[in-house]
């Protein structure tokens, strides 16, 4: 038995699906890798200011 023939507009919601989906690990790529660099930066610390009486 074989499979039906993929109709077009299948074909275009798959490209239109994987452009999307990288676009969007993309920016979440992009979200990392400035988190990252935001807490790997030596400036960066922890508050540890506590409260002394």
């Amino acid at each position: 038995m074989a499979f039906p023939q993929e109709h077009e507009l299948h074909k275009r919601r798959f490209g239109r699906n994987l452009g999307l989906g990288l676009v969007l690990a993309a920016f979440v790529a992009l979200v990392f890798s400035l988190t990252i660099a935001k807490v790997s930066n030596e400036e960066f610390a922890i508050p540890t200011d506590e409260i002394t009486n």
